[in-house]
């Protein structure tokens, strides 16, 4: 087994075992970025000589017996709207293109404790709003599946990084779905972890009630080994929560018999592309045959899902962006008249059309004489979900459904409607307004050769259920790549 083809768990152990060294596991990986980045652009930056340099730190540290842990001397990649200090972060945007942090996000801190090399930042649609990676500022990312389609977004650089043997696995952030809907996407793993699990700290703000960081990676064990490492209690943000059940890969056994797994029927209805649907019910079956009980169900307020999250989350981008005016911090505007001017300019040269139209909606929804009408009804919607799926969740151990209504659109086709795109997270958006763990995996491809993602939805800090569901899938299905690797 060549380097780029071991998973980060089998990684780390090589290297333990020195059957292979940090530094010929950043090699290798720097020389396929260096080989493939310029079809795919997963990346916005590279930094090739502080990973070279970490790489021969780490291994001192491995070989002094100080590092220990499962992810010790393996390379990651970064979504570019986590700060990472002295390394530049630019959230995909012209008016963070010159931000260089003086700080780590908590969960990049994390990982380097535990001994991971970071490789650079990923790219992303700028400000994470978007679902296809076309909206960044510095240039679309391709899917390494088909370089003529998305490869979903917003953390769709993450996801292809991952798909593109270019990082052994990264750190997304998960709004509306964008961690798992690039999973999906890309053929790779991908987690959205229940909010307040992983720390907020140093993660560029888009919507703070819904945003969340999780993994993206090759296998439900690097999955489970990643979300223990960076999964802590943070006094430095306060929606973080403590909890002493994140020994996660306790939960990868091979057995699913007599889980309660829910399908509701409200999302194989309309618009559902038939493949998709026959993927994702086939991957049902299969935990069925494991032992599992498998039953369909109503769920309701589905239709209401995307209304209530853009409404919210435009709410909150608004407010969150306010900072970004040429006087701080980022991007100024050269030539400009007083003050307002300014600011005025330097919001309209720094920020892209998809930014400015939900800073737009954001801001008329909280305008006066629209706040009770729009706002103050999404966030009442908003706990009516909750509590739809608290009633599924008295059922049902897992709910089980499509990630996107299709497979990865090709490159143009939905930024040009910006309403389509916000359709396809109909089946992932629910998750994020009700603050549960969400995971997807890839169950199948579709007659392009395009990869089709399942997603488990948890109750609240459930995640374990998530990944040993995942986990006798993952056994019962096999090995899923790209055909030239396989």
């Amino acid at each position: 087994m060549s380097i780029l083809d071991m998973t980060a768990v089998e990684l780390a152990a090589a290297i333990k075992n020195k059957e292979v060294t940090v530094k010929e596991a950043t090699e290798a990986v720097l020389d396929q970025i260096e080989k493939s980045e310029s079809t795919y652009h997963c990346y916005v930056t590279v930094d090739k000589e502080g990973a070279l340099r970490k790489a021969e730190e780490v291994q001192k540290k491995i070989d002094a017996g100080e590092l220990t842990g499962p992810l010790a001397g393996v390379p990651v990649a970064i979504k570019d709207n986590m700060c990472t200090e002295g390394l530049l972060t630019t959230c995909s945007s012209r008016i963070l293109g010159n931000f260089v942090p003086t700080f780590s996000a908590e969960a990049v801190i994390n990982l380097e404790k535990a001994g991971a090399v970071i490789l650079g930042k990923t790219n992303m649609d700028e400000f994470a709003m978007g679902s296809t990676t076309e909206t960044s500022a510095f240039g679309e990312t391709k899917n390494p599946w088909n370089p003529e389609h998305v490869p979903g977004g917003s953390s769709g650089g993450s996801a292809a990084a991952v798909a593109a043997r270019e990082c052994f696995y990264a750190l997304g952030s998960d709004t509306g779905g964008s961690i798992r809907q690039p999973a999906s996407f890309c053929g790779v793993v991908g987690l959205k972890p229940t909010y307040g699990t992983v720390s907020r700290y140093g993660l560029i703000a888009y919507g703070s009630s819904l945003d969340q960081i999780g993994p993206l990676c090759k296998d439900v064990t690097d999955c489970a080994t990643i979300m223990e490492v960076i999964a802590s209690h943070d006094l430095k943000d306060s929606t973080s929560v403590e909890r002493d059940d994140t020994d996660f890969t306790s939960a990868l056994v091979d057995d699913v018999k007599g889980m309660k797994i829910g399908i509701p029927r409200d999302y194989f209805g309309e618009g559902l592309d038939p493949e998709v649907k026959a993927a994702v019910l086939k991957a049902a079956e299969v935990l069925k045959e494991k032992g599992a009980i498998v039953e369909e169900f109503d769920l309701s307020l589905v239709e209401y899902a995307i209304p209530t999250y853009y409404t919210i989350a435009a709410a909150e981008a608004s407010s969150n962006l306010e900072r970004f005016d040429g006087i701080k911090y980022g991007y100024r505007t050269e030539e400009y008249n007083g003050l307002h001017n300014m600011y005025k300019k330097s919001r309209s040269e720094g920020f892209g059309p998809e930014v400015k139209r939900r800073i737009m909606l954001g801001s008329f929804v909280l305008s006066s004489g629209y706040y009770d009408a729009y706002y103050l009804k999404a966030l009442r919607v908003k706990a009516l979900i909750k509590k739809a799926f608290d009633e599924a969740f008295a059922k049902y151990d897992v709910i089980l459904g499509p990630v996107a209504p299709t497979t990865a659109p090709k490159l143009g086709e939905s930024l040009s409607d910006p309403i389509k795109m916000y359709l396809g997270d109909i089946y992932t958006i629910s998750i994020n307004l009700a603050g549960l763990p969400g995971l997807s995996m890839p169950c199948g491809t579709d007659s392009k050769g395009l990869p089709i993602g399942v997603q488990l939805i948890g109750d609240c800090f459930k995640e374990k259920n998530l990944i040993r569901a995942a986990f006798t899938y993952e056994k019962a299905r096999g090995a899923f790549g790209r055909k030239e690797e396989n």
